[in-house]
């Protein structure tokens, strides 16, 4: 029996129909290992080791529970440690991977890698790959905005560390009030990113799971809803599992070779069209409602390796 323990948003914001870190602890459950939970707040340092408070879940598949009694424990004692805690990658965030970075040094198995988590930014770990990218741009400046905008109408304007449509806004032209929209979210210089606005948005923006390197065939086209550009689900985007197309299938695979060599397990692109846009590493979602579509089970995938 092995001991898991995920790092996650408080227990009750977790939305158990369909939520992947619910479903990841539904499958270890299953497989008969125990299932404990913390928060980043709970890792701390201590007499030459990282350690955690925690509590268990006792039954994950039915109740999101707890067993109601905190515990105390150096983090070697679990098996494998996920960092599932969503972003905004913040100071408390970045505190917490600085921590099971540590741990990580010390031999624990983290996943994914602290120290992958801590370089590579959702947004800018995509450059890597700009071949397959829209025309893009990250400024903090207001001649680079105006310039970008005029040569690439419509647009897409963008923070580097929001999640699930906050902040995104497409715009068809520069004027005043979209140069101070810019100015709001690039304030004290902080750099933003600009990108042409893809209209295959409208048949889904593709979140594609990459498991151990490995591409999961099946998709969550996430559509947006009438009147949005936003493919979010978070924003009101409806996610439909598709199968991926060829193009889709060769970006994934070659993003695949680098988030192995980076003790990345558990991914997740965004691809529009063929055009990539993000690449996921923090908490990557649509599990859930790839499963519940296709019967495909990226989260099976993504144990076989470990339990």
């Amino acid at each position: 029996m092995k001991r898991i323990l995920f790092i996650i948003d408080p227990l009750s914001s977790l939305i158990a129909y369909k939520d992947t870190t619910v479903f990841m602890m539904q499958h270890v459950k299953k497989e008969n290992h125990q299932v404990f939970f913390c928060e980043p707040k709970d890792l701390y340092y201590s007499e030459g080791s990282v350690k955690v408070c925690f509590k268990e879940v006792m039954d994950p598949i039915n109740s999101l529970e707890d067993v109601g009694l905190s515990k105390s424990s150096a983090l070697l004692e679990f098996d494998y440690v996920f960092m599932r805690k969503d972003p905004p990658v913040n100071e408390q965030y970045m505190n917490a991977l600085f921590i099971l970075n540590q741990a990580a040094i010390d031999g624990c198995k983290v996943i994914n890698d602290p120290a992958s988590l801590m370089t590579f930014n959702e947004k800018m770990f995509a450059l890597q790959f700009s071949d397959f990218m829209p025309n893009t741009l990250v400024t903090s400046n207001d001649e680079d905005f105006v310039e970008f905008g005029k040569n690439h109408q419509p647009f897409i304007l963008k923070p580097l560390n929001g999640m699930g449509g906050e902040s995104i806004y497409k715009f068809d032209q520069v004027t005043d009030e979209e140069i101070g929209v810019f100015q709001s979210l690039s304030k004290n210089n902080t750099h933003v990113m600009l990108q042409s606005f893809l209209p295959e948005i409208y048949d889904g923006d593709f979140r594609i799971l990459i498991i151990h390197g490995e591409v999961c065939p099946i998709a969550l086209a996430r559509i947006p809803q009438e009147g949005s550009f936003k493919g979010n689900l978070a924003a009101g985007g409806k996610g439909i599992a598709k199968e991926i197309s060829t193009q889709q299938k060769n970006v994934a695979k070659e993003i695949g070779k680098i988030l192995i060599k980076n003790n990345i397990a558990f991914a997740g692109i965004d691809m529009i069209g063929n055009h990539l846009t993000e690449i996921n590493v923090t908490s990557p979602t649509g599990a859930k409602e790839i499963f519940d579509q296709s019967g495909v089970n990226p989260i099976e995938l993504l144990f076989n390796k470990l339990l």
